[in-house]
């Protein structure tokens, strides 16, 4: 069965005018094919490519390349009598369409919603090249996963040197009618579920699409170090149609690939998530020899006095909560956003020396904030500083990320803290494309309209099935905050589903607002690293049931909109033959407590169907652990109550 799959994956059609690629995932499950078409309309001329999924359509009949301008280079080098095209795909022809290879395997990431990475796809390039003396050539490589496609431009090296200024994006995605897609503005924006043809800006990846037909797809990106911000936009001139919007041009020297276009296939909103595995597959393998010694994710509580006497109350909570980090955040040092400030000297009020010597005797990393304009000035001198200060983590605040030399400067941070042994936290409009395979230090970042700009319930149940398909996502868990628009079980199952190896718990919290509430045991308990990631049901704007596991132990968050839902968790998934302890967390306003979280405890196992009635705007968070032979004798077997 196998060879009859990849010899159907090594189907390349021989048409009349030039060779064809057609591709198809190790499965049969996704299909991508690229063709160079002559039309008398110009936009329908040039290289085409479509995609399916199970033999039905995601993206149909779309323009795929790269406009260029080399005029002036080409100009200087004395290549003065090329034909100059309206457009740089003109002209170009293909010369062959090379066999198929496989890759088969799996990889063991430092961290991340699983513990085992498969890598299964097949893959072909399609090669093209000008005839009118340029030199210029073109290669097309294309990967199909059972979970997705993927393609990006390669430029081989020019033989004349002929530096290239990319200035347009020009792939297009054509959808069938029908199809719907949750998008947003900005990174950190809300979300409108929109008709292709009513998108009236540019909007962010992952974009996620909802086929009327009952499947799904998401379009984003990987591996995009040395490139720009691109968006989609609607295109005026067809239908159902989304264009590529680059920020800023890019220039390149030969031989260079551009980042990866992905798109993720699903029968199921949550399979989207499930398989996002493959943005990771698309970046290189990790170039931190020793991250393993001291990349360590965790849960980060934020100290907000600045102060001395703050941080050391704080560190104390953290250290009797299993907190690992605590974190300084602007204005450890003045002006913090303007080039006039300067991050190598401290406050007055906080003894930096005294406080990250009694975070490491209490177990308690501290991190700091840190300003681009800083960064900018001052970054290759106060890495090395702060290495020696004893600090653990940089959180990087406002950085530019959209034009390319920016991009590349942001990446270059990253590499540089990994040279100091620093950890990362990206804030606050960059979105993750894979990156943190290669550098694990970033352990996360914002790109969300997270819990500090109070989004409701409906929000939050969108995130998952569009954001954070991306990847981790820095959501800034408030608990305690009388400003909350969502329960209390709601934000600890939140902590849950949004994934991020760095969890930031407690945003606006200090200690003295915490009274003892039973329920921080799950925050106390809380992992931020999986070896399993399972979407058990969900729709955007709806809801989500989510369940984690590390080790033997699980972790389900399940949360619902503004309107509230009932819900009903079958437990299967669980060991067979094993008797669990469910340590439950439900909204009750009964409860005598400020945050109204009823804690509960019962014996379960793989054949049982937990109910929750969610409230408004609710959730519930569950633990579940492999029964002691003591938790029979004290523990209710659960009978099937409605929680």
């Amino acid at each position: 069965m196998t060879s009859m799959i990849a010899a159907m994956a090594a189907n390349i059609a021989m048409a009349a005018s030039a060779p064809q690629l057609h591709l198809l995932s190790p499965g049969g499950i996704n299909g991508i094919s690229f063709r160079l078409a002559e039309d008398k309309v110009a936009e329908e001329a040039g290289l085409r490519y479509d995609v399916t999924y199970k033999g039905r359509p995601v993206v149909t009949d779309s323009r795929a390349g790269l406009d260029l301008d080399n005029r002036v280079w080409e100009m200087a080098l004395g290549m003065r009598s090329l034909p100059q095209y309206d457009c740089w795909m003109e002209a170009f022809t293909v010369d062959s369409v090379s066999p198929v290879t496989s890759n088969s395997g799996e990889w063991t990431p430092l961290y991340g919603e699983r513990s085992k990475v498969a890598d299964n796809y097949n893959a072909a390039t399609i090669y093209l090249s000008k005839k009118d003396n340029s030199d210029y050539r073109l290669n097309v490589e294309a990967r199909a996963y059972d979970e997705g496609v993927a393609f990006r431009y390669f430029l081989p090296e020019h033989p004349k040197a002929v530096f290239h200024k990319v200035t347009a994006d020009l792939t297009e995605y054509t959808f069938p009618e029908g199809v719907m897609a949750w998008s947003e503005q900005w990174a950190q924006a809300p979300f409108e579920r929109l008709a292709i043809d009513s998108i009236a800006h540019p909007v962010e990846r992952a974009l996620t699409i909802e086929y009327p037909d009952g499947y799904w797809a998401a379009i984003t990106d990987a591996d995009v170090d040395d490139w720009c911000l691109t968006k989609l936009d609607r295109n005026p001139r067809r239908a159902n149609t989304l264009s590529s919007v680059m920020y800023s041009p890019v220039d390149v020297v030969t031989y260079y690939a551009t980042p990866w276009k992905v798109i993720i296939t699903a029968d199921t909103p949550g399979g989207l998530l499930e398989n996002n595995d493959i943005i990771l597959n698309l970046n290189p393998p990790c170039e931190i020899a020793d991250a393993a010694q001291w990349v360590r994710p965790g849960t980060i509580m934020r100290e907000t006095t600045i102060s001395t006497e703050g941080a050391i109350a704080t560190i104390d909570f953290c250290a009797e909560h299993n907190i690992p980090y605590m974190l300084f955040d602007w204005k450890w040092y003045e002006p913090c956003t303007s080039h006039d400030g300067d991050a190598r000297i401290v406050v007055d009020k906080l003894d930096m020396p005294r406080v990250v010597a009694y975070g490491k005797e209490k177990g308690v990393g501290i991190w700091v904030y840190v300003n681009q304009h800083a960064l900018q000035k001052q970054m290759r001198e106060i890495f090395p500083m702060l290495h020696r200060w004893g600090i653990v983590g940089v959180k990087s605040g406002f950085v530019q990320y959209a034009s390319h030399r920016w991009a590349t400067w942001l990446h270059d941070m990253v590499r540089l803290a990994a040279e100091n042994h620093l950890l990362i936290n990206i804030h606050d409009e960059f979105r993750p494309s894979g990156f943190s395979r290669t550098y694990p230090n970033l352990l996360t970042q914002e790109g969300i309209h997270g819990n500090e700009e109070w989004p409701d319930a409906t929000h939050n149940v969108t995130l998952p099935f569009t954001r954070m398909i991306n990847g981790a996502a820095d959501y800034t868990i408030c608990y305690y905050d009388r400003r909350l628009r969502n329960t209390h079980a709601h934000q600890l199952a939140a902590s849950l589903v949004m994934y991020s190896p760095l969890q930031t718990i407690l945003w606006y919290d200090t200690p003295s607002r915490s009274h003892g509430e039973p329920e921080l045991a799950w925050f106390e308990g809380l992992k931020t690293v999986w070896d399993e990631s399972h979407v058990l049901d969900g729709y955007p704007g709806k809801g989500i049931t989510m369940a984690r596991r590390n080790g033997d132990e699980w972790w389900i968050g399940a949360m619902t909109n503004n309107d509230g839902d009932t819900r009903s968790i079958d437990l299967s998934f669980l060991e067979p033959d094993t008797k669990y302890v469910a340590e439950t967390y439900t909204d009750d306003p009964t409860v005598d407590t400020a945050t109204k979280v009823r804690c509960g405890k019962w014996l379960v196992s793989a054949s049982d169907k937990m109910q929750f009635n969610l409230s408004p705007r609710g959730g519930a968070a569950i633990h579940l652990r492999p029964a002691l032979p003591s938790d029979a004798k004290k523990t209710k077997k659960y009978n099937g109550k409605t929680l």
